[in-house]
C-alpha cells in the first residue's frame, strides 16, 4: 500500500510540472514568436494542457495584429497611445480606399477661366482676334491640389521624413505585413522588433536599413519595402498669381507642379522670372517659355515646406499675328529682346509666311500720334531688330501664284497644274484623246461588270414580271401581280402603274422606288453611257493680263487640235493660263451633234437599244426595229422622255405644296370657329379637328412620295390601227419607247362590290362594266372617271352629255374604270376629299396613274 501511494505521488507530480511548464509556454509565447520547440517528443504523454507541435501558430506581424494589441492594451492600459492610435488605424472602417477617394476628388481638374488683359483687348480691336498670352494653355486644366500621392514612383534619392508611410513585407520563419508611418520623431516601430530610425534615408537605401533591424532577431527572413502616401508639405503662392494662397502638395513637388496648384499667373503675371523663395533669398528663377518652348527644367527646383512661390508683374508684352505658328501675346523677358528670339520661343515661321514682308505697329505715348507702322524683311537686321512693349508684329504670307505653270480642268482624266515651258502648245498639255476620258466615265467602265452581276436577278424579275401592255396580270385572283396585291397597299410607294404606262406591275409589297431602281440600273437603261460626251467644237483658255488685271478668253475648237496640230485652234500658252474642257452636258450642243441611244421594247420584231442620228423620229425608230409585230397595241403604245420626268416631278412639289397650303388655310378657319363654340361643342370638334388633320397630313405625306415617269401621251383616236400616224417626234438621248400586247381585260375598283378585271368586249360601255361589277351604297357613280391604256383621263366633266355622260363611253382593252366613294359635306374637309377628284386630272397628265389616285384616296 505505502508503495503503490509513493508511485502515485510521483506520477502526480510529474503531471503538474509538466502542466505548470506547458502553461509557462503559452504565457511566454511572444517571447518565442511562435518558433515551435525541437524535438520529437510526443506532447500526449504530458496530459491536456500541452498542445503538439503542428498546432502551434506561425509569428505574423501585421497591422490588424496591432490593432487588437492596441485594443487589448486599452482595456488593460498597458499600452501608449501611439500604438493605440495605431490599433485604431488599422481598425479603421473607411481603410485606404476612403483617402484614395478623397484624393481622386481633391485631384479633379478645374477650368481656370482668365480674364483678358487690357494689351489683349487692344490687339483684338485692332486685328480682330483675341490672342491668348503664350504659355496660358499650359495651366488651362490644373487639378485643385497636389495633395500627397500614393501611385507615383518614388525616386531613389528621394530622402525619407515624416509623414512618409512605407509597406513592409517579409517570409521565411515570420511573416510580415505591416504599413507603417514615420513619426515625428523620425522612426518608425515595428511589433517584436522595435523602432528603426528613417529619418534622411534616401528612398534606394531603406530596404536594407530595415532588412537590418530583421535580421537582429531573425534568421532566414526575407524583407521588401515599398512606399505608399508620401507627406505633405505646405507651400504659398503669392504675386500675380490666377489663384494665389497655401496649397498643400506632395513632397516630391517641384516648382512647375506648384505652379500648377496655383493656375499659374494671371494675365498680368510673369512667366519668365518665377521665383522661389526660401529663408528670405531667393532660391531659383524659372523662365517658364524655356521649359513651354524648349523643356528645359534648369530652374525647376524641388520644392520644400514652407517654400514660397512669388510670380512678379510681367515687364511688357508684344502681339506676335499673322502666319505664324502660334499666334499670341508674349511676354519679354528683358529690354533686349528681338524679333529672333521671339520667332526662336514661338516655334520659327511656317513655311506659308512671306520673310519679305513684315509690319511692327508700335505705341509711343509721348508723341502726338503714339501709334506708327514700319515694314521691313525677317533678315539681317529686321531679325535684330529690338522689340518693345507694346508691338504687334504681323508677319504676311506669301502670295499663292505661280509664275510657271499652266491648269488643265474640265471633262479630263485628272485636273492637274503643270509646269510651263518655252513654245508649250495645248497639245503638249493633251497630248492624246484619252487624256479628256474623266474619272466618272473610268468608274463607269470599271464598274459594268459588277453592276451586271448585281443586276441580272433584278432583271431577270423585271422582265419576267412585265406583261409587254403595260398592265401587268391583273385579272382578279388569277396572278400575283393583280388588283389583290394593288388593293391590300397602304403606302403609295406600293402601289404599280395599272394605266398602261409600260410600268412593271409586280407584288403589293414591292415598292415603287424598287421599280425606278431597277428599271435606271437595268443594262438596257445603261448603254451608250460609258463615256461622257466631249464638246469637240468648244474649248476655251482663260489668260489673266497681270499689267491691267483683265481677263480675256481664248475659244478654239478641240477636235481640230488633234486632227490639225499645225493649225491655229493649237494655241501656244501663256504662264498662268487656265484651260477649260467641256462636256455636252456641260454646255448644250445641237441635237444634230449629239449621239442619241434610245430603246424600243415590246411588240417589235426586234426590241433593243439603237444609236439614232439627228432628225431621226418615231418612225425611224420601229422601222430599225423592225416594224410591229402582229400583238401590237398602238393606242396603249408610251413614249418616256427624262427630261419630262424632272419637269413633271418639279411640277408635282409644286402641286404639293399648294395643296398644303390649302390645308393649313382650312385648319386656321376651323381653329377660328372653336372660338365660338361651347365648351362641349368645342371639345368634340377639336378631337374630330385632330383626326382629320392626321388624315390629310397622311395624304399630304403620301402624295409627295409620288413619282412621276416622264411618260407623254400622244393623243391618238382609240380606234386607230397605222403607227405611221404616230407624231413625227426627234428623239433624243435616253428616250424609250413601249408598244404593248393588246390586252384583253378591263379594269374596275373603287366603289363596287367586286374590284375584278373582266373581258374586254368589242363596243362595251362603262355602264356595262358597272353592272358586272356592282357598285356600292357609297358609291359616287356620277363622278366615275376612266384611267384610258394611253395615260389620258376621262371624266364625266371633259365627256358631257353625251351618250348619259361616263357611262355611254366606250371601253378600250386595258382601260380602267374608277368609281369614287361619295363625299360627306358636313366639314370642313370636305373640299379638301372633293379636291381628289380633280387632282386625278394632273396625277394623270404627270403619269403616276390610277394606283395613285385611289391611295390618295384611301
Amino acid at each position: 500500500m505505502f508503495k503503490f501511494t509513493k508511485n502515485f505521488a510521483a506520477v502526480a507530480l510529474a503531471a503538474t510540472s509538466v502542466a505548470a511548464f506547458a502553461q509557462d509556454m503559452n504565457a511566454n509565447r511572444s517571447d518565442l514568436f511562435n518558433q515551435e520547440p525541437s524535438g520529437n517528443t510526443s506532447m500526449s504523454m504530458m496530459g491536456e494542457g500541452m498542445a503538439s507541435p503542428a498546432q502551434q501558430r506561425r509569428l505574423s506581424i501585421t497591422n490588424s495584429q496591432v490593432g487588437e494589441l492596441g485594443a487589448a492594451a486599452m482595456r488593460n492600459g498597458t499600452m501608449s497611445g501611439t500604438m493605440g492610435a495605431q490599433g485604431r488605424q488599422g481598425m479603421s472602417p473607411d481603410g485606404e480606399n476612403g483617402d484614395i477617394d478623397r484624393r481622386e476628388w481633391n485631384n479633379r481638374p478645374v477650368r481656370i477661366e482668365k480674364k483678358p488683359s487690357e494689351f489683349q483687348k487692344f490687339v483684338a480691336d485692332n486685328t480682330g482676334k483675341m490672342l491668348p498670352i503664350f504659355g496660358s494653355e499650359f495651366f488651362a486644366n490644373t487639378p485643385s491640389t497636389f495633395a500627397p500621392v500614393s501611385n507615383t514612383p518614388v525616386p531613389s534619392e528621394y530622402a525619407l521624413g515624416p509623414g512618409d508611410e512605407l509597406m513592409i513585407r517579409g517570409w521565411g520563419t515570420i511573416d510580415i505585413d505591416f504599413r507603417a508611418t514615420i513619426d515625428r520623431n523620425g522612426t518608425i516601430s515595428i511589433p517584436t522588433i522595435g523602432s528603426v530610425p528613417l529619418a534622411g534615408v534616401k528612398a534606394g537605401d531603406a530596404q536594407n536599413v530595415i532588412r537590418a533591424a530583421v535580421g537582429r532577431l531573425y534568421k532566414g527572413v526575407t524583407v521588401t519595402v515599398t512606399f505608399g502616401q508620401l507627406r505633405a508639405m505646405t507651400v504659398y503662392v503669392v504675386g500675380q498669381a490666377n489663384r494665389p494662397g497655401t496649397y498643400t502638395v506632395s513632397s516630391l513637388s517641384t516648382l512647375v507642379t506648384g505652379l500648377f496648384a496655383s493656375g499659374g499667373p494671371n494675365a498680368n503675371g510673369s512667366m519668365r522670372h518665377v521665383q522661389v523663395k526660401r529663408g528670405g533669398k531667393v532660391a531659383a528663377e524659372l523662365d517658364l517659355y524655356a521649359f513651354i518652348a524648349k523643356g528645359d527644367k534648369s530652374g525647376d527646383i524641388k520644392l520644400q515646406d514652407g517654400d514660397t512661390i512669388f510670380i512678379p508683374p510681367a515687364g511688357g508684352f508684344v502681339a506676335l499675328t499673322g502666319k505664324v505658328n502660334s499666334p499670341s501675346v508674349f511676354e519679354l523677358k528683358t529690354g533686349t529682346d528681338t524679333v529672333e528670339s521671339l520667332l526662336d520661343v514661338a516655334g520659327g515661321l511656317p513655311v506659308v509666311a512671306d520673310p519679305r514682308r513684315a509690319f511692327l505697329e508700335r505705341i509711343d505715348p509721348a508723341t502726338n500720334r503714339p501709334r506708327t507702322v514700319e515694314e521691313f524683311a525677317l533678315e539681317g537686321k529686321g531679325l535684330k531688330r529690338t522689340l518693345k512693349n507694346g508691338d504687334v508684329l504681323n508677319i504676311t504670307s506669301i502670295t499663292p501664284a505661280f509664275s510657271n505653270a499652266v491648269v488643265l480642268r474640265g471633262n479630263v482624266d485628272q485636273p492637274v497644274r503643270a509646269p510651263f515651258t518655252s513654245g508649250m502648245r495645248v497639245s503638249d498639255l493633251i497630248p492624246s484623246r484619252e487624256y479628256l476620258i474623266s474619272r466618272k466615265s473610268t468608274r463607269r467602265q470599271n464598274n459594268v461588270i459588277a453592276a451586271s452581276g448585281n443586276n441580272e436577278r433584278s432583271t431577270t424579275e423585271r422582265n419576267g414580271s412585265r406583261n409587254v401592255n403595260g398592265m401587268g396580270d391583273v385579272q382578279s385572283g388569277m396572278g400575283p401581280y393583280g388588283m389583290d396585291g394593288l388593293k391590300n397597299s397602304n403606302n403609295i410607294n406600293n402601289i404599280n402603274n395599272i394605266n398602261g404606262l409600260g410600268a412593271t406591275n409586280r407584288r403589293g409589297n414591292d415598292t415603287e422606288d424598287r421599280r425606278s431602281n431597277v428599271e435606271a440600273e437595268s443594262i438596257a437603261a445603261s448603254i451608250g453611257g460609258l463615256i461622257d460626251q466631249i464638246n469637240w467644237d468648244y474649248a476655251v483658255i482663260e489668260r489673266v493680263n497681270r499689267s491691267d488685271l483683265s481677263v480675256k478668253l481664248i475659244p478654239f475648237n478641240l477636235g481640230r487640235v488633234f486632227s490639225n496640230p499645225n493649225g491655229p485652234d493649237n494655241v501656244q500658252l501663256q504662264p498662268g493660263d487656265t484651260v477649260t474642257i467641256f462636256s455636252q452636258d456641260d454646255v448644250a450642243v445641237p441635237m444634230d451633234k449629239r449621239q442619241v441611244f434610245v430603246r424600243i421594247e415590246g411588240e417589235v420584231n426586234v426590241p433593243g437599244v439603237y444609236q439614232m442620228t439627228a432628225g431621226d423620229t418615231l418612225q425611224t425608230l420601229i422601222a430599225k426595229a423592225g416594224g410591229p409585230t402582229g400583238n401590237a397595241y398602238l393606242f396603249g403604245t408610251a413614249f418616256y422622255r427624262e427630261e419630262v420626268r424632272k419637269e413633271q416631278q418639279a411640277n408635282l412639289q409644286r402641286a404639293a405644296d399648294r395643296l398644303e397650303t390649302q390645308v393649313r388655310s382650312e385648319q386656321s378657319a376651323q381653329m377660328a370657329n372653336l372660338r365660338a363654340m361651347s365648351p362641349t361643342e368645342a371639345a368634340a370638334s377639336t378631337a374630330q379637328f385632330e383626326t382629320e388633320r392626321r388624315i390629310a397630313e397622311e395624304r399630304i405625306a403620301r402624295f409627295r412620295n409620288l413619282q412621276s415617269t416622264g411618260r407623254i401621251a400622244f393623243g391618238l383616236e382609240p380606234t386607230e390601227r397605222s403607227f405611221a400616224r404616230l407624231p413625227q417626234v426627234t428623239l433624243q438621248n435616253g428616250d424609250r419607247l413601249v408598244v404593248p400586247f393588246k390586252p384583253a381585260f378591263v379594269h374596275v375598283f373603287g366603289s363596287v362590290n367586286v374590284e375584278a378585271s373582266p373581258l374586254w368586249r368589242p363596243n362595251s360601255r362603262v355602264k356595262d362594266y358597272l353592272k358586272l361589277a356592282g357598285t356600292t351604297s357609297d358609291a359616287d357613280v356620277d363622278n366615275t372617271f376612266v384611267l384610258r391604256v394611253d395615260g389620258t383621263v376621262v371624266s364625266a366633266e371633259s365627256q358631257g352629255w353625251f351618250f348619259g355622260k361616263i357611262g355611254g363611253l366606250e371601253i378600250m382593252p386595258g382601260d380602267t374604270i374608277v368609281v369614287p366613294e361619295k363625299i360627306d359635306k358636313t366639314t370642313a374637309w370636305s373640299r379638301f376629299t372633293q379636291g381628289a377628284r380633280e387632282w386625278t386630272q394632273i396625277l394623270a397628265n404627270f403619269g403616276l396613274g390610277a394606283a395613285a389616285v385611289k391611295t390618295l384616296k384611301d
